[in-house]
């Protein structure tokens, strides 16, 4: 406890990291062009130039919605921009959950709709925007930014849990305007001293629900600010829980046509990034990639890793000279072009928290369990926070880098105890600075790539409030089987059935105590999953069997990357079915390289493709498997060995036209459903629970499975981040997590090994890998 004490609070640091992370495979903030264009200045924590435009809410465009009533657009009140007294004092919508529904959402219609406009004119076409606010009954507030002539895509039927009518316990949801005389405390608890305190500018609604205490959302029309309190009825009203757009960093990238002004076209871009990929190679045969996405040559010698961080800079530069418009059309890495035929569509705001100086949350990172500051003097560090799924390979420590999962959730703990949260539920990267000022307040600048803004504020009071709030949109986590709360024994790879055999047999002579023995991708025929090769586990029902007679399980790996080979039933029938990631056409299936050398990724975001791979779990067709046997899913953020930033390009599409930019995330949380639902219907008319590992994550992972932090190392230092990673995972909702004991990487001496597995067995994922 001592040690993680000293650790939260940066009193020591982590010692022993050997960089090993070649960090010219991954972006920076400055080498992706929507967060460069976004972020503020790191040094100042200011907009020194091209300030965000600021936007105003249009009053008289103000509209309240009933949800009880039989018409969808009844209109329950309209504001007028002189009159504020213009519709009733107190309205109540009597709601049970699911009532009003859209039949496409996982969420009530709006309560209230209103527009968006710039607050001066431009000779740029910047069109207004929708603003849409929803209250629950269990305290949430909702607030959304969207296109109003174009609608982008949206991932709620993925994320969002359905809304279950409770016909037993209709419960009243009252929202109530408040008077100019009851907003004034409120404003001036809001806003700075030199901003206008004149009623007229403001609406503020009340939310009164039985779960939680009542709270206090407050407008500003001009410029557009929205801030959540607390109600008191006392005069003195404390600081905000949180306020968004408070800063006027609010910027919205709208849908546009691209005007031509380049002949070079993005294929001949693609054959030039292509011939510079040649020279790097020196002219080698490639015939394999590794983990770390370095080639694999033909004479047997590998690429080398660049840690030249002014070459790198060099490059990029010359990169972005051959960019149109600073990236915003089309942007490069490396080798990779990215094509971004709907242009920059980014979208980015500021989010703050008035009375507190301690937020959590953020996960997935190697760093410490509060936040630190990434912008201003101050700073820790100066990158952000990124928020994108990747694989990286032996990662370091103390770092802002993106890892395995993304969960975008914020917590924060105010200076009076209170806890509130913000859920910015948006999938595509994301990057996120934190800073900390004198004045006991904390600020979030949240910068994303594309998708809409939608936040929802989870005004707690407690912690218990705000993961209960959280859990109505993403879901709770789900129960695992009891075997899967003993000690797992991994590693990458048991031979074969007798190797299988003489581990098990060392720990009962041992008699040290496991429950699950696991099998990684070389138990298969040639990295075809579903497979067993049949030199080294011909009968593995028996070998099963036999762990089972003494009260073991086993686990075998199953990835997404399904090896191209027309022999191959599972790549045969997906190819057929029209299953598989396309490339940016639209034609052909997508191609990259991991462990099975060439492989097609399926298309996860699709229901029909999520069924298909579900039904591959059936005992008659996973041939070998039992009911002891349990799943294992790695490399899904997903991991491509040739790929930008050993992931996939973003202007991949799916099936339904969807580019991977939308849905990157999602990716990894996805297949894992996937492989719970097929763990859970294989077992026909019988309710036995699954049990599955993920690597990559997203908000609403906890309801199907476990959650591991990837590949660490045998070393101390790793040892001491695992308690701050894993409660970071706990804060973005994820309970069942586990670091791997003993380190992934390397090899510990015994009093490392000692020390872990006494660390490890208070994890409630307890896996030696």
């Amino acid at each position: 406890l001592l040690l993680l004490f000293l650790v939260h609070h940066g009193i020591i640091a982590y010692s022993g990291i050997v960089m090993a992370v070649d960090r010219s495979k991954f972006r920076t903030c400055d080498q992706t062009s929507f967060c460069r264009r976004h972020r503020l200045n790191v040094e100042t924590n200011s907009a020194t130039t091209n300030r965000p435009r600021a936007y105003q809410v249009l009053p008289e465009s103000i509209q309240f919605r009933n949800t009880e009533e039989e018409e969808e657009e009844k209109v329950v009140g309209v504001a007028d921009n002189t009159n504020t007294k213009a519709w009733s004092g107190i309205f109540s919508i009597l709601s049970k959950q699911g009532n009003g529904t859209h039949s496409s959402l996982r969420r009530p219609k709006p309560t209230m709709t209103a527009l968006l406009s710039p607050t001066t004119a431009s000779s740029e076409d910047t069109p207004n925007f929708r603003l849409s606010l929803s209250w629950t009954l269990h305290g949430v507030v909702r607030v959304q930014v969207t296109e109003l002539l174009q609608q982008r895509w949206t991932a709620e039927e993925l994320v969002l849990t359905e809304m279950k009518e409770d016909d037993a316990n209709p419960k009243l949801l009252l929202l109530e305007q408040l008077s100019p005389e009851e907003l004034q405390p409120y404003i001036m608890a809001a806003v700075a001293a030199s901003s206008s305190t004149d009623a007229a500018n403001f609406m503020g609604i009340k939310h009164i629900t039985d779960e939680t205490v009542p709270t206090v959302t407050l407008i500003q029309f001009h410029p557009f600010q929205l801030f959540l309190f607390t109600f008191s009825e006392e005069e003195n009203v404390s600081k905000p829980l949180v306020s968004i757009n408070s800063r006027q960093l609010f910027q919205f990238e709208h849908l546009r046509k691209k005007e031509e002004t380049s002949t070079t076209t993005t294929a001949q871009r693609r054959r030039t990034t292509s011939e510079n990929s040649e020279d790097r190679h020196h002219g080698k045969e490639i015939v394999d990639y590794g983990e770390d996405g370095l080639a694999v040559y033909a004479d047997g010698t590998r690429e080398e890793a660049q840690h030249d961080e002014e070459e790198d800079e060099e490059e990029h530069r010359a990169l972005s000279e051959q960019e149109e418009g600073g990236g915003m059309w089309e942007e490069s890495f490396h080798t990779h072009v990215d094509s971004k035929p709907f242009g920059p569509t980014a979208v980015s705001v500021d989010i703050s928290f008035p009375s507190s100086q301690h937020l959590y949350g953020l996960p997935e990172h190697a760093s410490s369990l509060v936040l630190k500051p990434t912008i201003g003097p101050s700073r820790h560090y100066s990158e952000p926070y990124r928020l994108y799924n990747l694989d990286v390979f032996e990662y370091e420590l103390d770092e802002p880098m993106a890892l395995y999962g993304a969960i975008p959730l914020l917590v924060s703990v105010t200076e009076s105890s209170t806890t509130v949260g913000v859920f910015y539920f948006n999938p595509t990267e994301t990057f996120v600075d934190v800073s900390y000022d004198d004045a006991s307040a904390a600020s979030t600048h949240w910068i994303s790539e594309s998708g809409i803004l939608d936040l929802f504020l989870l005004p707690g009071p407690t912690p218990r409030h705000v993961y209960k709030q959280y859990a109505t949109l993403t879901g709770y986590q789900v129960l695992p089987p009891m075997f899967a709360l003993g000690y797992h024994q991994c590693r990458w790879n048991y031979r074969d059935e007798k190797d299988v055999k003489d581990v098990h047999g060392h720990f009962e002579e041992l008699d040290y105590p496991y429950d699950v023995l696991w099998l990684d991708i070389e138990h298969t025929d040639g990295k075809r999953y579903f497979t067993w090769d049949a030199n080294a586990f011909p009968t593995p029902t028996a070998m099963q069997d036999a762990l089972w007679s003494q009260g073991r399980r086993m686990v075998t790996i199953i990835d997404p990357h399904i090896k191209v080979d027309n022999g191959y039933r599972i790549h045969k029938d997906a190819t057929k079915l029209g299953y598989y990631i396309k490339d940016s056409s639209g034609k052909k299936d997508y191609d990259g390289w991991c462990w099975p050398g060439s492989s097609s990724y399926l298309d996860f975001t699709s229901a029909k493709v999520r069924d298909w791979w579900a039904e591959q779990f059936r005992y008659d067709l996973y041939k070998g498997s039992t009911p002891h046997l349990f799943t294992w899913n790695d490399m899904n953020e997903p991991s491509v060995f040739n790929g930008p930033e050993v992931s996939m390009q973003k202007d991949l599409l799916n099936i339904d036209g969807i580019e991977h930019r939308q849905w990157h995330n999602l990716y990894g949380m996805l297949f894992h459903r996937a492989t719970h639902e097929g763990l859970i219907k294989r077992n026909v008319g019988e309710n036995i629970r699954s049990f599955v590992l993920s690597r990559s994550f997203f908000s609403g992972s906890q309801k199907y499975g476990a959650i591991w932090t990837g590949d660490n190392k045998a070393e101390w230092s790793h040892l001491v981040i695992a308690a701050p990673m894993l409660l970071s995972l706990n804060v973005g909702a994820l309970s069942f997590v586990g670091a791997d004991v003993g380190g992934f990487f390397g090899d510990p001496d015994a009093e490392l090994m000692t020390r872990w597995m006494q660390a490890g067995a208070y994890q409630p994922f307890f896996r030696g890998h």
